[in-house]
């Protein structure tokens, strides 16, 4: 689509670092007001940002060189530094891991900060996916619905001989030669994205039990991701049916669901720095 939003001589804007960028600056702002309005030490607040920004895109490139372990024997140094390959599911691990470290060391209790992070974590996630729609990445099925887009320039162009090479377990026998057209995945998870954010928005003081709105984005973000995977290119894995991203779908119904039903009991001593 629009891989380069402005270009003015040799400095060229892309749309997907844009989005990354705007993204972590939306999450900085929410988190730094939500930090105001229940008197934490707003500082604090752009190191969890940083953290989380260093500790996705190392989660997402990991996971994604993982899943792709073939391609990534084959050509490391291209897989490592090509433009697309941020996974989303490997990103959420990372950034929690790397937060997870810096609330330790500030004495700062897990269970309240991710219930702050979980809404900024939906709608960071929106926003990065508009990016992922102008790049041309992380594209569905082909299809030949109305709305129905394709990607001349995309991570690959989705042309029926790219689709032979990168996704041959797709079935594109509809179309017979040149340009595919496919489902706009990330429009879809976009809208969705920013509906969940809302809906957790609201929910946030609403919740009693510090971590119970962390877990119902585990549930929430689980479900979508399972039922988006049918109609992406991701390789099934499980029987056939299930993708790598879908088992972890379910891990993560699974665990927000676990502990809303068992809540862990939670130690006193949280320091307000």
């Amino acid at each position: 689509m629009f891989p380069v939003i402005l270009e003015i001589g040799p400095i060229k804007i892309y749309s997907f670092g844009l989005m990354l960028v705007t993204a972590f600056y939306t999450c900085y702002f929410l988190l730094y007001l939500e930090m105001k309005r229940l008197k934490y030490d707003t500082e604090i607040a752009s190191d969890i940002i940083f953290w989380a920004a260093v500790g996705g895109v190392l989660g997402a490139k990991i996971y994604y060189l993982l899943e792709n372990l073939d391609r990534t024997l084959t050509d490391p140094v291209g897989m490592i530094f090509s433009g697309s390959g941020l996974v989303f599911l490997g990103g959420l691990v990372g950034s929690t891991l790397c937060v997870s470290i810096i609330l330790n060391k500030r004495n700062l209790s897990w269970f309240v900060f991710a219930d702050l992070i979980a809404p900024l974590i939906m709608i960071g996630y929106a926003i990065g996916r508009i990016g992922c729609f102008l790049v041309g990445d992380d594209y569905g099925l082909p299809s030949k619905l109305p709305w129905a887009v394709s990607f001349p320039d995309g991570l690959p162009p989705t042309t029926v001989s790219n689709f032979s090479i990168y996704y041959p377990w797709v079935d594109t026998s509809e179309f017979t030669s040149g340009m595919i057209t496919v489902h706009p995945t990330q429009l879809y998870e976009s809208f969705a994205g920013f509906l969940f954010f809302m809906l957790l928005w609201n929910l946030r003081n609403k919740i009693n039990r510090p971590g119970s709105l962390f877990f119902i984005y585990l549930i929430i973000a689980g479900v979508e991701r399972f039922f988006i995977e049918f109609i992406r290119t991701n390789e099934k894995y499980l029987f056939d049916m299930f993708s790598g991203a879908q088992i972890i779908s379910i891990i993560m119904v699974f665990i927000g669901g676990y502990f809303l039903l068992w809540p862990i009991t939670q130690t006193s001593g949280e320091s307000n720095p």
